[in-house]
């Protein structure tokens, strides 16, 4: 079990869809304050689309390892907040993961297997016992975080349950094929690049091509291979195969939407 000494200064990690046109994310960071004001917070982002979970999953599961071992990440995106879902806590190897059980959490589960996991079922560790049906993130995630971070013992916070009983979002599985590797889109970022689920260890050393609905992508290595406004597919920083637009919005300018499939073709 981590100890908050493994880093010198504790960390908590929020990542949700409460934007920044509201108060939900200062009321997160107030509660936490009020258990631990020592706690160095970290904003992943807030900008989320509302209830888009897999793009949360997305989006902690490439950023959790540039993190120092013993973070907790606190991730809510959580469209079933008040249902019969499950509030968890999970402990891995880089550290904790806090939030609803309902798949946020298995893009970084898929690197690095849960260790343990409990159902938050500890009062003593909520704001209230009396939870809002509509704000756990307040009242059960910030809390159960701090506490972590501050050094809380995972097993105190409820009840164990088995890691592989966690929800697995289905974001589908790239196959490899005899001319190359099928995928499908994961995720769309800001500029509108469409990131695949094919890694890009697939295409290394190698030349390829997209094929995505009826268009050719020419593989290469950086936006400029391109000239401005062409479509482009290259290995983006997150290390999968991404469709982009030099100097555009591939989502916009191709119509491609996630969950689309595309296969990578080696020549």
């Amino acid at each position: 079990m981590y100890k908050n000494q493994i880093n010198q200064q504790p960390l908590v990690t929020l990542l949700s869809d409460f934007s920044d046109r509201n108060v939900y994310v200062g009321i997160i960071k107030g509660v936490i304050a009020e258990i631990n004001p020592k706690l160095t917070v970290v904003d992943l982002t807030h900008q989320i689309p509302p209830q888009d979970i897999a793009a949360a999953r997305f989006c902690l599961m490439n950023a959790y390892p540039y993190f120092p071992v013993g973070t907790v990440h606190l991730a809510i995106v959580d469209p079933g907040v008040g249902s019969k879902r499950r509030a968890i806590a999970v402990e891995f190897a880089q550290g904790f993961l806090v939030g609803p059980d309902n798949g946020i959490f298995s893009g970084v589960l898929s690197q690095s297997p849960a260790i343990a996991a409990v159902e938050l079922t500890n009062l003593n560790y909520w704001r209230t016992p009396q939870p809002s049906k509509t704000f756990h993130g307040r009242d059960i995630f910030a809390p159960v975080g701090a506490s972590l971070a501050s050094g809380i013992l995972l097993k105190q916070l409820g009840q164990e349950i088995d890691p592989a009983s966690l929800v697995k979002l289905d974001v589908g599985e790239c196959k490899q094929t005899t001319t190359g590797v099928v995928g499908c889109i994961q995720y769309i970022d800001h500029f509108g690049n469409l990131v695949s689920n094919i890694p890009g260890s697939y295409v290394q050393g190698k030349t390829w091509y997209v094929q995505a609905a009826l268009l050719s992508i020419p593989g290469c290595e950086t936006y400029s291979d391109v000239k401005v406004g062409e479509a482009i597919a290259l290995v983006g920083s997150h290390g999968w195969v991404e469709i982009a637009i030099n100097s555009g919005n591939a989502h916009l300018q191709l119509q491609l939407n996630s969950q689309e499939t595309l296969q990578v073709m080696l020549t």
